[in-house]
């Protein structure tokens, strides 16, 4: 078999996982993009370790290392996905950049005067529920 089959079936199935990631709005398709992107690098990987019949068989190796990696980034990015759509009820990864730090000074700041949770606000020592007074 030559090596331009699987090369060439390997960089459609990473176009395509680019595409998604670029186009798609939903998280899971996102999510499933870049999982295509990595079935490409792993079918990659076995079909140049058989073309260069490799004793080791390093590129099998490194395909396991690959799937084992991306079981856990799909697990974690599932479970991450699904708290994200508990609280916001939408998966759209357009609605999530709202949840980005916009100005961490700003921030600083109002934990500083006791706006914010820090030093001094909030849930430190001084407020109803450490002095005993809420009981």
């Amino acid at each position: 078999m030559h090596l331009v089959y699987p090369a060439v079936l390997s960089a459609l199935l990473f176009s395509v996982g680019v595409y998604g990631v670029l186009a798609r709005r939903n998280a899971i398709l996102v999510l499933a993009s870049v999982e295509l992107m990595l079935n490409a690098v792993n079918l990659n990987l076995i079909a140049f370790d058989v073309w260069l019949r490799d004793a080791l068989h390093s590129g099998q190796v490194l395909a396991l290392f690959a799937i084992t990696i991306a079981a856990a980034e799909i697990g974690l990015g599932l479970a991450i996905v699904l708290l994200v759509f508990r609280n916001r009820e939408t998966a759209d990864v357009d609605a999530l950049r709202e949840l980005a730090d916009r100005d961490p000074v700003a921030a600083d700041r109002a934990s500083a005067d006791g706006l914010g949770p820090g030093p001094g606000g909030p849930g430190v020592e001084g407020s109803r529920a450490d002095t005993g007074a809420a009981r």
